[in-house]
This record gives C-alpha cells, structure tokens and sequence, in this order.
C-alpha cells in the first residue's frame, strides 16, 4: 500500500528515506534507519518488527540479503509483505511477497532503491527512479521529496493519497530530519512545505546539538539564537 526510496547521499553519506501512501500515519511504521549502516523500509502488511529487529541486524553489520533471509524466515506472512534494504556499502535486498497486491516490485539504481505495491503502475516507480537520477545538483532532502513528486505524477498509490513522511540520518544516532505527514489530501505538497520551513529553524538548530565528538553541543543561548537569526534573515 506504498511505495518508498532509499538512497545514499554521495557527497555527504547521510542516509534518507522517503516514502508515500494511501494509508495514515506512514511514516510511524514504514521507515527505519541505523546511521552509518543503513536503511530499511518495511511495507505492504507492514510487519513492525522487520524495522526493528532489521534494524538491530544493520547494527551487527549483517549484508542486506542476509537480513532479508532472516526476517523472513521467521515469519509465517512473508508473503503479504515488502522489505527492501540499503546499507552503507551501497548493498541492496528486497523481498516482495507473491500475495502483494498489483502492481507490486522494486527498481534500484547506484545507491538508491525503490519499492512499492498496490500501485496505479510500474511507472511510478521507473519516474520515481528517472526524477532521483535527473536532480543529482538538489540538496538530498528536495531530491528525495522530488523524487516521490514524480512518482505521485505518475500514479502513485492506486488508491489515492493520505499521509508521507521523510527520515535522514547522518553521523549522529539521532535523525537529521524526521517530518511526518500523518493525515492530508495533498501529503506530498505538505512535506515538502515542511521540509522548507525546517531550513529556516531545525536545520540550523541541529548544529548547535551534542554529538559524540561534542558532548556538550553548543549551550549558549545568544550563540544559538545568532545563527538561528541569520539564516532566518538570509534563506540563501
């Protein structure tokens, strides 16, 4: 009942989900990252814990297949269910159950992979693919989002639209952005209006917070609110 892409950012490593469906809430149950190992998106009859314990095999530095072969496994409804995997290494599974409804199937390119069911096309997925290609000069979060604009256009969900949401992580185990699109009629518009408004403010905060190197981050007040106020009056 989704679909959803993958991707590594080259320039700066960070690892980024995007993902779009007919269905409330997706961004609570689809996505998972693990920073510096890689990410996961679990979908069609969203099983929670292949995110979870997927997750927790990511961290062991498993290779995707492996994973996949895992996970599945140990689940009697595998085949009502969609998993794809990047890790670090630019290494790519999936597994699309033979109960998933049409059209169902995965694309994958040079460190991206995209997966989706209960689309209006195979479409969808190839304009998904072709857009991520096409704007390698955007920063990744508009990449991404831009991305799954194409695949909208293209289709989508055959169902309609409800909710989107957009996860990436950098060094930190903490999310470089999170943004949720739970409940709307235009859920893509929404996210990438959100991920506009998180420049102005998150995207600059997030400078100033802890990180292994820096324990401590940065907790001066008037030093925060400077660089917050500098961008907010120079977007450019």
């Amino acid at each position: 009942m989704t679909w959803s892409i993958i991707a590594k950012d080259q320039a700066s490593g960070q690892i980024g989900i995007a993902v779009a469906t007919r269905f409330f809430a997706v961004g609570a149950r689809v996505p998972f990252i693990v920073a510096g190992r890689g990410g996961l998106a679990t979908q069609a009859l969203v099983n929670p814990y292949y995110g979870i314990d997927g997750a927790t095999l990511l961290r062991e530095g498993r290779p995707p297949q492996q994973i996949i072969e895992i996970l599945t496994s140990a689940d009697p409804g595998r085949e009502s269910r969609q998993l794809h995997i990047l890790d670090s290494q630019g290494r790519i599974a999936v597994h699309t159950g033979k109960d998933c409804i049409d059209w169902c199937g995965h694309v994958q390119g040079d460190g991206f992979s995209i997966a989706g069911n209960m689309l209006a096309g195979a479409e969808v997925l190839n304009q998904t693919a072709e857009a991520y290609m096409a704007r390698a000069a955007l920063p990744f979060a508009t990449r991404l989002i831009a991305a799954l604009q194409a695949g909208e256009a293209a289709g989508g969900d055959k169902r309609g639209k409800q909710s989107a949401a957009l996860l990436i992580h950098g060094a930190e185990e903490w999310s470089m952005l999170d943004l949720r699109v739970d409940d709307n009629p235009d859920p893509l518009a929404e996210l990438e209006r959100l991920e506009q408004v998180s420049r102005a403010h998150w995207t600059t905060f997030r400078r100033f917070l802890p990180t292994r190197d820096n324990p401590a981050g940065v907790t001066d007040r008037a030093v925060i609110n400077a660089g917050v106020a500098a961008v907010i009056s120079d977007p450019s």
